[in-house]
């Protein structure tokens, strides 16, 4: 049976999706893109903006126009937040807490009596063919952080972390399948800890023993972390980046440039605090991307507080800036805030920012050009189209021409110019290991 998986949001969403495939694919379903047709549609749904409430639903009826005999199963954050929205639109409405046992479910609903291919070679190829070059890994979940705007903890409320021997078995499955880079995530992935004491160390695992043990253990050849917080980030932390194989990319989410309005938004740290950790990480590690989220329109935001944080942003030299408008969400304080602002202020300074993003992305590409840098190489732009779209390890989307296959490789590039998003390379060695 052909299965389509439609995932929105965080990381640790395509993580989880990605597993979820893989489990899928080891037991003979064949997985397709979510625009094809199938007989059975998942959707792993986010929450954060209703923006994203409105693509969930959107899809879901996209898949009941497109089989109306598929079986339709939604779950992820939307769906734990209000089951009662998406019952409407999907046959089975799966939580967080339930989504662990989807297959059994579907299995359940559709293939009894079905003969399914056993073929493992197969069914890796088709995994393979179908997730992404880089794998998502889940190592923690669950949030109990106070930030006033967030849904996260009402619908990711159980923190925990999973074994570090777990993570470490799994990377290694990863390399075995062929993947060049893992992205290590989760809803507070600098908030890990294994629980298990190591009775070799004497002490519990946290993510800076996690990563150093990925390191040592595994034979993988980029290591990328998912978002951090500035009280998580220590020289000690740093050191681990002597190692060439992680990446040189760090996402620490600032949400506003203006102090007030971080107090008011109930982040745990400064700007004072987060611009030190910024110096500092710019400081260890040399050619260092530092990328972030901006919230726009918080309820209160003056003009000068928005001011403050657009010049906030831009004497930062962020290598890019994930711009969003405040949406308010059901049971967060800040939906019942005074000084909501009108969609029309939103807009407007939604679109100054995206301005800046852009130049701040363009600064920062700059300064590569005419350099050599190795890229993990994705995929071709369109199918046959000669034209493939890889990254650096420092995030700088790099694209170039090629007659032979580069997917899922890693290849020296000469960064030469501008090119739509990213940067037109040339390759200098098209036989990467």
């Amino acid at each position: 049976m052909k299965v389509a998986f439609y995932t929105l949001g965080c990381k640790l969403n395509q993580a989880e999706t990605e597993s979820l495939a893989n489990r899928f694919s080891k037991a003979g379903f064949q997985l397709v893109s979510p625009g094809d047709r199938a007989d059975i549609y998942i959707a792993n749904t986010c929450t954060v903006t209703h923006i994203a409430d409105r693509k969930s639903r959107h899809w879901l009826r996209l898949a009941r126009r497109r089989n109306p005999q598929a079986l339709i199963i939604a779950t992820g954050c939307y769906a734990q937040r209000s089951r009662q929205e998406l019952a409407q639109l999907a046959d089975f409405v799966v939580d967080n807490k339930e989504k662990e046992h989807l297959l059994a479910l579907t299995q359940t609903l559709s293939l009894e009596g079905r003969g399914l291919d056993k073929d493992e070679t197969k069914r890796s190829q088709m995994l393979a063919a179908t997730v992404r070059t880089r794998s998502l890994i889940k190592i923690q979940d669950g949030c109990h952080s106070p930030c006033a705007y967030c849904i996260v903890p009402k619908v990711r409320p159980h923190e925990y972390s999973l074994p570090a021997s777990q993570i470490i078995d799994e990377v290694k499955q990863k390399v075995a399948l062929g993947y060049k880079e893992v992205v290590l995530t989760g809803t507070k992935v600098g908030s890990y800890r294994d629980a298990v004491l190591s009775a070799s160390e004497g002490s519990s695992t946290d993510l800076r023993n996690l990563v150093q043990r990925i390191l040592t253990s595994t034979g993988i050849e980029r290591l990328r972390l998912s978002s951090l917080q500035p009280s998580e980030i220590s020289s000690k932390f740093l050191a681990l980046w002597q190692d060439e194989r992680l990446c040189r990319h760090f996402h620490l989410a600032l949400q506003s440039g203006s102090e007030t309005v971080l107090q008011r938004m109930r982040r745990s740290y400064s700007l004072d605090q987060y611009q030190r950790t910024v110096n500092l990480i710019k400081k260890i590690i040399p050619e260092v991307a530092i990328t972030t989220d901006i919230m726009v329109g918080f309820p209160g935001e003056s003009d000068e507080e928005f001011e403050q944080s657009y010049s906030f942003c831009q004497q930062a030299g962020f290598a890019n800036i994930h711009v969003f408008p405040f949406s308010p969400r059901p049971e967060t304080a800040a939906a019942g805030m005074p000084e909501q602002l009108k969609d029309k202020i939103k807009a407007e300074r939604n679109q100054r920012m995206l301005g800046l993003a852009k130049n701040s992305r363009h600064r920062f590409c700059e300064q590569f050009l005419g350099q050599t840098m190795p890229v993990l190489w994705e995929k071709e732009t369109s199918p046959g189209s000669g034209i493939y779209s890889g990254l650096t390890g420092n995030y700088i989307r790099v694209f170039t021409g090629s007659e032979k296959s580069l997917s899922n490789k890693i290849t020296p590039v000469k960064l030469v110019e501008f090119h739509n998003q990213g940067i037109w390379g040339e390759v200098i060695d098209e036989n990467p290991g």
